[in-house]
């Protein structure tokens, strides 16, 4: 039996992240699309033989929690098949996937010709086949008008290109840069590989399994202590999802009831509407991640992201509801999905743990735009990660924080550099800039969102939008305010204005035409009235609000 070293331990758990934080930067350093590259819309991890989270890094949190279920999935699927030099691809929602668009690649990894591990990648990629260039379309009912399912397939067999599968799944993608991410992410799990043989094979292997399992349990005991810090009781809160993209005025609910018991936590979104007709869906995987990235930010953040603790978290998602769609159904806008259950969450706690939840985040409104860029002759997508990043809700004792993003990031989506959107678009970026009086007003204030102008460069560009938030704006706690609205506005060159519905798709966008998008602010926490003046004047002096609100919302 192997005695546990409690330095030890804690060098496990650190060699770990720093092993994930590895393949990150190998990933960031060796994609080409703007998506993975400079907005790190992906996440790596290590998984036990078991499938077991040993750590990630969650460079968008919504991807995180995705990895693990599919790994051990991928272990029922293939049983003893497995060896070194396997690679498996993956992106099924019907089969644990989170949405279409992320693809995850996963790696054996042996150690003296024993399964010790898995290294995985996921990211979103910027094309994935369906109906329409990026992979959003709103108009999609099923599944097939969506993307390419893929099902876990191997791609490399014991070490060699299983060439014949790889045609087949990139014949139906548009971009020639999704073959050379997916190579990227490759690369990433056999660096993620290496380390953990290299680590496993400086200790060796019982002392592997021994720590590990320790760990697992110190983190679970870690979890349940902050499970138990929250007042026993039945908690509900609800918030609304609007528009389905294909009923125009549609309206559907998010409900959670939150059970704590002891050291116990379960998540019951039963309430919830039955799914919709449109894409607007979520899948089980997504709401899961969703859930957890929202908890996490009620507990101990020095809690290491393990197996153990998502241990004590118990999830309800019935399957036909508008978080977990049956199949076939569309599920794109799944990810996306994550505010109105955030929201359903803090206000279900908020009675519980008022301390730590915060008001309402701004909601993602998006806008993907693809098309032949006319210098290169090109086609290129872009989602538009600048304009669509408004602010946090604030939390007792702290301001929001400004132009972070929608909850299911977390910050972690990074914003574009404009040279680089500048090169790899047509379009040219006008303004950029927070936006003053965005910030619902409070004790603490909400974050600030922004506002972003550009010059459409090409002639046939074309538009997906998608998202919410132009009707209820992110809202107050405790006598705080709502911040502000999302907006998008198109501009035509005759003058002519164009306000997209919140999931549409505009066709022939002429060069000329300007683009214009708010991202609200987030909501403020407590009575504006208690708000230290000098906090307002501060406020006035930079720009983040107006005399006249100061004088309407803080008496000033």
């Amino acid at each position: 039996m192997v005695e546990i070293d409690k330095i030890l331990l804690s060098i496990f758990q650190r060699s770990f992240r720093s092993i994930t934080d590895e393949m990150s930067i190998s990933l960031t350093k060796t994609t080409r699309s703007p998506i993975l590259c400079e907005a790190k819309d992906f996440v790596t991890g290590l998984y036990d033989a078991k499938g077991r989270m040993l750590e990630q890094t969650e460079n968008l949190p919504i991807l995180s929690f995705s990895l693990g279920p599919v790994c051990k999935m991928l272990l029922e699927t293939y049983g003893d098949n497995i060896h070194k030099g396997d690679v498996i691809i993956h992106n099924d929602v019907f089969s644990l996937g989170n949405q279409n668009n992320d693809v995850a690649i996963f790696k054996p990894i042996f150690y003296e010709d024993n399964l010790i591990g898995w290294s995985a990648a996921k990211g979103h990629q910027a094309d994935i086949g369906g109906a329409v260039q990026g992979g959003y379309n709103p108009n999609a009912t099923e599944v097939w008008q969506e993307a390419l399912r893929i099902p876990a397939v191997k791609i490399f067999e014991k070490g060699k290109k299983r060439e014949d599968v790889w045609n087949l799944i990139f014949a139906n993608i548009r971009l020639q840069m999704v073959q050379e991410d997916i190579m990227a992410q490759i690369g990433s799990c056999t660096l993620g590989e290496r380390r953990l043989e290299a680590l496993v094979g400086k200790y060796g292997i019982e002392t592997f399994e021994a720590h590990k399992a320790e760990l697992f349990n110190s983190t679970e005991k870690m979890m349940r202590k902050e499970i138990e810090s929250i007042p026993n009781g039945v908690y509900e809160g609800s918030s609304m999802v609007y528009y389905d993209g294909k009923h125009p005025g549609s309206k559907f609910r998010i409900h959670s009831k939150i059970t704590v018991e002891d050291h116990d936590i379960t998540f019951d979104f039963s309430g919830s509407s039955p799914q919709t007709d449109g894409f607007v869906n979520g899948t089980y995987t997504s709401t899961c991640s969703a859930i957890t990235l929202t908890f996490l930010q009620m507990v101990n953040p020095n809690i290491p992201h393990n197996e153990g603790m998502i241990k004590p978290l118990k999830y309800i998602v019935p399957e036909g509801t508008i978080l977990n769609a049956s199949y076939p159904k569309a599920t794109t806008f799944g990810n996306h999905l994550c505010p109105q259950v955030a929201d359903s969450i803090c206000k279900a706690l908020v009675n519980a743990i008022p301390d730590r939840v915060t008001a309402g985040w701004n909601h993602l409104l998006c806008s993907l735009f693809t098309g032949i860029h006319p210098r290169t002759q090109r086609k290129y997508v872009d989602i538009c990660f600048m304009g669509l990043k408004g602010g946090s809700g604030a939390l007792k004792g702290d301001n929001g924080y400004d132009h972070i993003g929608m909850i299911d990031a977390s910050g972690g989506v990074l914003d574009q550099d404009y040279e680089m959107f500048e090169q790899q678009t047509p379009h040219r970026i006008i303004r950029h800039e927070f936006m003053i009086d965005s910030a619902g007003a409070g004790q603490w204030r909400g974050g600030l969102g922004v506002e972003t102008e550009i010059l459409i460069g090409a002639d046939d560009t074309k538009m997906v939008v998608f998202g919410d938030g132009n009707i209820d704006p992110p809202y107050g706690l405790e006598g705080g305010k709502s911040g502000a609205l999302n907006t998008i506005e198109l501009t035509y060159p005759d003058g002519r204005k164009l306000v997209p519905m919140t999931k549409d798709m505009i066709d022939d966008i002429p060069s000329g035409t300007i683009y214009y998008q708010a991202a609200g602010g987030g909501g403020g926490f407590g009575d504006p009235g208690k708000r230290p003046k000098e906090k307002v004047i501060e406020d006035v002096r930079n720009g983040v609000i107006s005399k006249e609100i100061a004088r309407r919302d803080y008496g000033g």
